[in-house]
């Protein structure tokens, strides 16, 4: 079980920091590339839009074919596209990559979940991988920005292609997953049977307002201190990790809840809300620094939270199809990404550098809590028959 699910925790950190690499680096990959801000914004976006696309085939794909299997071609892909980024910094080329890296991590994501449970990994061991998910966007914020001085705009690619392979090495030599049992005969009217599953619904808003909304004003804290902070990029990518690197204790905290305090769930994830939007309002001044540093650490803390319990909750939801449902509750987040990324790197032509942008971020934290799942809906309480 340890190899499982450290290899299936290298799936979720491969596509935990090709969510955060490029924001990581975001002005000076602008000066690469000779665009602007909201054009470093769209690269994120392309990125998001066919990570969106593939988490129900994705899904689907590790239902069918397992989710080893699923996970090594993810992998690759991830891989063999951010080595052709590395080529030369084409604005056209970096579109096409960074689509290409969605398609992988849309792949990767799914599998890895699926792997730990299909391996015998608890909720526990559940939150763990959505902990080391955003481990991974959280290092990237850490560590591009100090190596940018030495590779330069190829400095997130690189980052990228050597974090890949790690996770190909260890999913190689990890063991096959159980079968995935035999897909219904109505397989091909699934993704219909989904959207008309009122269930996911509470349960991708809530993980559309955690880990979408941390990532989408994470890939922009560090512009933001660097800006209106008054610190070196370096000490802003250190403090803008923190925004991801908490969901490491998180994640697995809301595992731990789910398994041992059930009850005291649903109260969690409500606080966890109100943290992310406490400690994101915090960011929007960005100064002092300590500020900015116990608002990261709140964002950090309250995007792990409910990861375990969204993703008990959709694969209870749909046991006969329990990956595509995560992918379906996992695709919200993306949404919110991909409209969140650019429209926040707009707000740096404001007045304020981006404070609007954060602000609104913060009241939709906030605003989550008008649509907070059941005790039923996580999966907490018997489900009803649909």
């Amino acid at each position: 079980m340890r190899l499982a699910l450290a290899a299936g925790c290298g799936l979720g950190l491969s596509a935990g920091w090709n969510t955060a690499n490029v924001g990581a680096v975001a002005e000076p990959l602008a000066r690469a590339y000779g665009v602007g801000l909201p054009v470093v914004g769209l690269f994120t976006t392309a990125f998001f839009v066919t990570h969106l696309l593939l988490q129900i085939p994705g899904g689907r794909a590790s239902d069918r074919f397992g989710a080893r299997r699923s996970g090594l071609v993810a992998l690759a892909v991830i891989a063999a596209a951010n080595t052709l980024a590395l080529a030369a910094p084409e604005p056209a080329l970096a579109f096409a990559t960074r689509a290409l890296t969605g398609v992988g991590t849309g792949l990767a994501f799914v599998a890895g979940i699926a792997y730990i449970r299909r391996s015998g990994g608890s909720p526990f061991a559940q939150g763990l991988f959505g902990g080391i998910g955003l481990a991974g966007a959280g290092v990237a914020l850490a560590i591009v920005p100090q190596v940018e001085d030495v590779f330069d705009w190829r400095a997130p690619f690189l980052g990228s292609v050597a974090v890949s392979g790690l996770g190909l090495a260890l999913l190689a030599l990890a063991p096959a997953d159980r079968a995935p049992g035999v897909v219904p005969a109505h397989e091909a009217e699934l993704p219909t049977a989904l959207l008309r599953d009122r269930r996911l619904y509470r349960l991708a808003a809530l993980y559309a307002a955690s880990l979408g909304l941390s990532l989408t004003a994470g890939n922009w804290v560090v512009t933001l201190l660097d800006r209106n902070g008054g610190v070196s990029g370096g000490t802003a990518g250190v403090v803008g990790g923190l925004t991801f690197l908490l969901g490491v204790i998180s994640g697995p905290l809301g595992g731990w809840l789910v398994r041992e305090h059930p009850r005291r769930v649903r109260s969690s994830v409500a606080l966890s809300l109100a943290a992310g939007a406490a400690g994101t309002a915090a960011l929007t001044v960005a100064e002092p620094l300590p500020l900015a540093v116990v608002g990261a650490i709140l964002v950090g803390f309250a995007g792990g939270i409910p990861f375990a319990p969204a993703f008990t909750g959709a694969a209870s939801a749909r046991p006969d199809q329990p990956a595509a449902a995560v992918g379906f509750v996992n695709g919200a987040a993306s949404v919110v990404v991909i409209a969140g990324t650019p429209l926040l790197g707009l707000t740096f032509s404001l007045p304020g550098d981006g404070r609007i942008g954060l602000a609104v971020v913060a009241a939709l934290w906030a605003a989550a809590l008008l649509v907070l799942p059941t005790e039923r809906e996580l999966g907490l309480a018997p489900t009803e028959a649909h």
